[in-house]
């Protein structure tokens, strides 16, 4: 099983270049075991068992499955994680050329180890919307997705013979100057020349470059995600930072509906733009969750009086992010005592400042279910002299009022285009999140 769910992992990760292509994979997955695709646009008319999922703006999804009892009664069991990691993406008018060599403008989106992209072999993923062929007087927009799923662009690190001074001043790049990425020599196709090519040889759409009015593409690593290590201790893979997040809720939804209907409404609820702060119609600072959730109560047997207070009032959500795991080379950057391991299992993060949402009672109730399935989970504080990073965990638990504990599993190298995280660590978190929404409500 160890072995099984650590591949599935590795295949999720392969077929989610972007958050655009992590929900699809998402809903596919769903789909085959019985899950509905619902449209916003729609009313909704929920029956105790249904299993449903929605998505809006292609890199958000929620996926529930209606308890026995209506929300009101029977509560949510929420487990929240995002699609997006940090990378590169490609500026609105992105072809420049240079020296002889044609180049792609980017930015970079988050907070990714810039250096860490230098000398990789990256492709291009994301969607594109374009002028399809149809009415003459009206032709359509269409959105699609798009992976090239090849080696197509590389920065390449200036050599030592170039910057002596490295040794001594150390490595500093600048985001504007360094970071844009060689896609070929003068003469090589423009963007969308490229992605009108891939557009027709994928089947999606029989356009050429001018029908391309929009996209957001993204550069990403096309070395697949393996194990590594002496003892195949360690995944080393892109986007772990939260796509294996999204993997183990995903999972363990999938786990819970099959074991049958409890009487909570178990719910996966997966967001794009965490990575920049939330803030948008799609991250866990928007209506989204409040939305699906106050919907979820009114489509079930004609609703309930005041049906989202008393549901919100019976729920619990779990917020997986990944974790940050002690380093062998920098431990002095931990807090003593609150070191978590790779391969240690489930961690648990918790600050007094609310940039995790943790408190005494969510800690010990996930710490009970932990205990439930046999795992014994590790605990994560900053120093007090270093910042902290924040999560999903309390922009929901604003936004909609949910008790929330913030947990992940732990990685090293995070943010980097390439991440390293546990094997062994892969299987507990399901079985936890699992043992979650099979939980009856409080």
């Amino acid at each position: 099983m160890l072995e099984d769910r650590v591949a599935d992992l590795l295949a999720f990760i392969d077929r989610s270049p972007s958050p655009y292509h992590a929900v699809a994979e998402a809903v596919r997955r769903l789909e085959a075991t019985g899950f509905a695709r619902l449209r916003e646009e729609d009313a909704w008319r929920l029956e105790p068992g249904a299993r449903c999922a929605v998505v809006r703006g292609d890199g958000s999804l929620i996926a529930f499955q209606i308890g026995s009892e209506s929300p009101a009664e029977g509560g949510f069991r929420i487990v929240g994680a995002h699609t997006d990691s940090p990378n590169l993406r490609l500026k609105p008018r992105p072809d420049r050329a240079a020296q002889g060599y044609r180049q792609l403008a980017v930015e970079p989106y988050g907070s990714p180890l810039l250096h860490t992209w230098l000398d990789r072999d990256l492709s291009l993923a994301g969607r594109v919307t374009f002028r399809a062929p149809g009415d003459a007087d009206r032709p359509a927009l269409r959105t699609a997705l798009v992976d090239f799923r090849r080696p197509l662009l590389r920065i390449p690190n200036l050599a030592i013979h170039l910057q002596r001074e490295l040794k001594k001043d150390g490595f500093e790049l600048n985001a504007q100057q360094h970071l844009p990425p060689v896609i070929g020599l003068d003469g090589a196709p423009a963007l969308a020349e490229l992605v009108a090519s891939e557009l027709r040889a994928a089947g999606t759409a029989s356009v050429g470059p001018e029908s391309l009015l929009g996209f957001d593409l993204m550069a990403y690593d096309v070395q697949p995600s393996c194990v590594a290590g002496a003892r195949g201790e360690f995944i080393l893979a892109p986007r772990l930072d939260n796509l294996a997040s999204c993997h183990a809720a995903l999972c363990a939804l999938q786990d819970a509906a099959a074991a049958g209907v409890g009487r909570a409404t178990r719910v996966v609820a997966l967001y794009d733009h965490e990575e920049v702060g939330s803030r948008s119609a799609v991250g866990a600072a928007g209506p989204f969750l409040a939305e699906a959730l106050e919907r979820a109560v009114a489509g079930f047997k004609d609703g309930a009086p005041q049906g989202l207070a008393r549901a919100v009032a019976r729920s619990l959500l779990v917020s997986a992010d990944m974790a940050h795991a002690v380093h062998p080379n920098y431990a002095e950057k931990h807090e003593p005592d609150h070191r978590p391991v790779v391969g240690g299992g489930p961690v648990i993060k918790v600050n007094a400042n609310q940039s995790y949402a943790s408190d005494a009672e969510t800690v010990a109730r996930f710490a009970a279910l932990c205990a439930d399935v046999g795992v014994q989970p590790q605990h994560f504080v900053a120093r007090s002299d270093l910042g902290c990073g924040s999560t999903i965990g309390p922009i929901t638990a604003a936004r909609v009022g949910l008790r929330t504990v913030d947990v992940g599993n732990p990685m090293l190298s995070m943010h980097s285009c390439r991440e390293l995280a546990g094997t062994a660590d892969v299987a507990p978190m399901i079985d936890v999140l699992g043992a979650f929404l099979r939980e009856d409500a409080a």
